[in-house]
């Protein structure tokens, strides 16, 4: 793990759980194949995963000069954010905890040796 770029979106509003599915798959790839599975994915975070990793190829290329050609995914992964907290009247007077779930999206991109 000598070079490699960071990135990281924080407080997503989605759940980790839902997040690790499409961080899942593209841990490993080369940046071209992992960008191009994102693309056609049809969960919506993957455009937010999409985002970061965008931003981890810049700061590959920008920071530590490092050809982009060569660069994949070291690491990847989502940790949980805060909860949000919200009340749901329910019957007879009674209320229901919803907890709306929020992630921090980390990607680490370098070249393969």
């Amino acid at each position: 793990m000598g070079s490699e770029a960071v990135a990281q979106t924080r407080y997503v509003r989605v759940s980790p759980t839902k997040a690790r599915l499409v961080v899942d798959q593209i841990r490993g790839l080369g940046v071209d194949k992992a960008i191009e599975l994102l693309t056609f994915s049809k969960k919506r975070v993957a455009r937010t995963i999409k985002t970061t990793l965008g931003s981890a190829i810049a700061n590959a290329e920008n920071n530590l000069g490092l050809d982009v050609d060569t660069l994949y995914i070291q690491r990847a992964f989502v940790d949980e954010g805060s909860k949000m907290k919200r009340f749901r009247p329910r019957a007879r007077g009674r209320a229901c905890r919803i907890l709306k779930r929020t992630s921090h999206i980390t990607i680490a991109v370098g070249p393969r040796d």
